[in-house]
């Protein structure tokens, strides 16, 4: 029967499940979404700028959608792994907040369009917030010394 099912397991296509931690880790942190954020600004701004260059252009656009997908990923890790129901409770407007935060990610990635990048790197921004006040940890925006000269939340 073993044997079998081995063969079995072997016709079946597979591919790699990735995850942030099966163990779970308890490491969360919304700087790498926040980072990310900044890349999709930066490069928006980039695409608008390069006028006629199609290598840049093309470049850069694949960058920005990279970077969309790592904010949406890094919000999908904190809303299924580290936010809690008491979580959610505790701020009633959280799952929206991450739910159309991800929803931009994709608007992100079909466009051009810097208000658009801004706002995702706003609700990523307030995600960050909470995230910190869920750990008792005061947030605190600091300057990103970023291009886009924008904000960091941390926390103090």
């Amino acid at each position: 029967m073993k044997k079998i099912a081995n063969f079995l397991v072997k016709l079946l296509p597979s591919k790699p499940i990735y995850a942030h931690c099966d163990i779970p880790c308890g490491i969360y942190d919304p700087h790498q979404a926040q980072l990310a954020a900044h890349t999709v600004i930066r490069m928006t701004t980039l695409i608008t700028e390069a006028k006629d260059d199609m290598h840049k252009i093309a470049r850069m656009t694949h960058v920005k959608e990279e970077h969309a997908g790592i904010v949406e990923e890094e919000l999908e890790t904190l809303w299924a792994d580290y936010f809690k129901e008491e979580h959610y409770k505790e701020y009633p407007n959280l799952l929206d907040l991450i739910n159309s935060a991800i929803k931009l990610t994709g608007k992100v990635r079909q466009s051009v369009d810097l208000e658009a990048a801004n706002e995702l790197l706003a609700k990523t921004q307030e995600i960050a917030e909470v995230f910190w006040k869920t750990k008792k940890m005061e947030p605190v925006r600091i300057p990103s010394g970023y291009p886009t000269e924008g904000e960091i939340v941390s926390h103090s």
